[in-house]
C-alpha cells in the first residue's frame, strides 16, 4: 500500500496572523502546544526567525526522547513558517538525511486567522514497505501520516486555547485602570 506523504489540518484563532505568526515561528516555544515537541535550542547568535536559521529540536514520545536539526525554510511573517528536519539522534542529532517537513500557513479570515499546519514526509528514497513497517513500531501500530494526523489537530487545539487566552487576558483592564 503507498503511504500518504503529507496531511494537514486547519483552525481559526480569534487572534491577528501576526500575533500567531510571532508565536508558531520561535522554535523554543512549540513545546508549549506540541504533543512531542519539548522546545528547541536555536544555533548561533541572532534570536529572530530568518531563512537558514538552524535549530535543535527536543522531543519525547512516551519514554522514547531524541532531538532533531531542523532548518528554516519559510519565515513570511504574517503568512507562512516552515522549516526541514534533517537529522535525528537519541542525544544528538548524529543520523543526517531527509526526514520531515513542517508549515505553517497563516491567513486573515473575517477578523480571525486560519492556522494550516502541514506535515510532509521527507523519506522519500524509503520504499513503502520499510517505511510503514518502521513507522508502526516507531509510533505503536500507526503510520506517521495517521500519527502526526492526531498530533496536529491537538497542537492547533492548544495553539487556539493558548493565543485566545493571552488575548483575552490582554483585554482586561488592570488594576491602574
Amino acid at each position: 500500500m503507498p503511504r500518504t506523504m503529507s496531511v494537514s489540518d486547519s483552525i481559526l484563532i480569534d487572534v491577528p496572523p501576526s500575533v500567531v505568526y510571532e508565536r508558531v515561528s520561535d522554535p523554543t516555544a512549540m513545546g508549549r502546544w506540541s504533543p512531542e515537541n519539548q522546545g528547541a535550542r536555536v544555533l548561533g547568535g541572532r534570536r529572530e526567525t530568518y531563512v537558514g536559521m538552524v535549530f535543535e529540536g527536543r522531543n519525547r514520545r512516551g519514554a522514547f526522547r531524541w532531538t532533531t536539526r531542523c532548518t528554516v525554510t519559510a519565515a513570511d511573517p504574517g503568512m507562512r513558517f516552515a522549516f526541514r528536519v534533517h537529522a535525528i539522534g537519541a542525544g544528538r542529532p548524529r543520523l543526517r538525511g531527509a526526514i520531515a517537513l513542517w508549515e505553517y500557513r497563516f491567513e486573515e479570515v473575517g477578523g480571525h486567522t486560519r492556522v494550516t499546519e502541514t506535515w510532509t514526509d521527507d523519506r522519500r528514497t524509503w520504499p513503502d514497505f520499510l517505511a510503514n513497517a518502521f513507522d508502526r513500531v516507531a509510533t505503536r501500530g500507526h503510520t506517521f501520516a495517521e500519527f502526526q494526523r492526531g498530533n496536529i489537530r491537538t497542537t492547533l487545539k492548544r495553539l487556539k486555547a493558548a493565543l485566545e487566552e493571552e488575548a483575552e487576558d490582554a483585554r482586561k483592564p488592570t488594576a491602574d485602570g
